[in-house]
């Protein structure tokens, strides 16, 4: 990754942020350890979805389509219904790696990414385990 470019240009821009949320959300469907925090979400993942795919391009860099529409992000008060723990934080983590291991081919920038992801999981802890 240069210098001048961004982790969203590294990870592959808006195909390759679509292509990971939505493994993602397969992951969290299908994995067995994924399950409690599955269920946290609408069954209709659509908006919840789109809604991620907007925050992570401007999170990595891109287009700025959050921002815009939901103002700051305030992650951890716009979580704090939802119960999250190390359990639920570390299934969301292998959720996310796997993806990012499936979609993004240029490894210093899923290192990267991922390093920031366990970063802001572990800062979205809001219940003790």
């Amino acid at each position: 990754m240069s210098s001048e470019s961004t982790l969203y240009d590294a990870v592959g821009g808006a195909p390759a942020i679509s292509a990971l949320v939505d493994r993602f959300y397969a992951n969290m469907d299908l994995w067995p350890e994924a399950q409690a925090i599955r269920a946290m979400h609408p069954a209709d993942l659509s908006h919840t979805a789109q809604v991620f795919k907007d925050y992570l391009s401007e999170w990595l860099g891109g287009p700025a389509l959050y921002s815009p529409v939901k103002g700051h992000p305030r992650l951890r008060m716009r979580h704090m219904q939802a119960p999250i723990a190390s359990a639920e934080r570390d299934a969301w983590l292998a959720c996310m790696k796997e993806a990012l291991d499936f979609v993004v081919t240029d490894r210093a920038a899923r290192l990267q990414v991922y390093g920031n992801m366990e970063k802001l999981a572990d800062w979205m802890r809001n219940k003790e385990d």
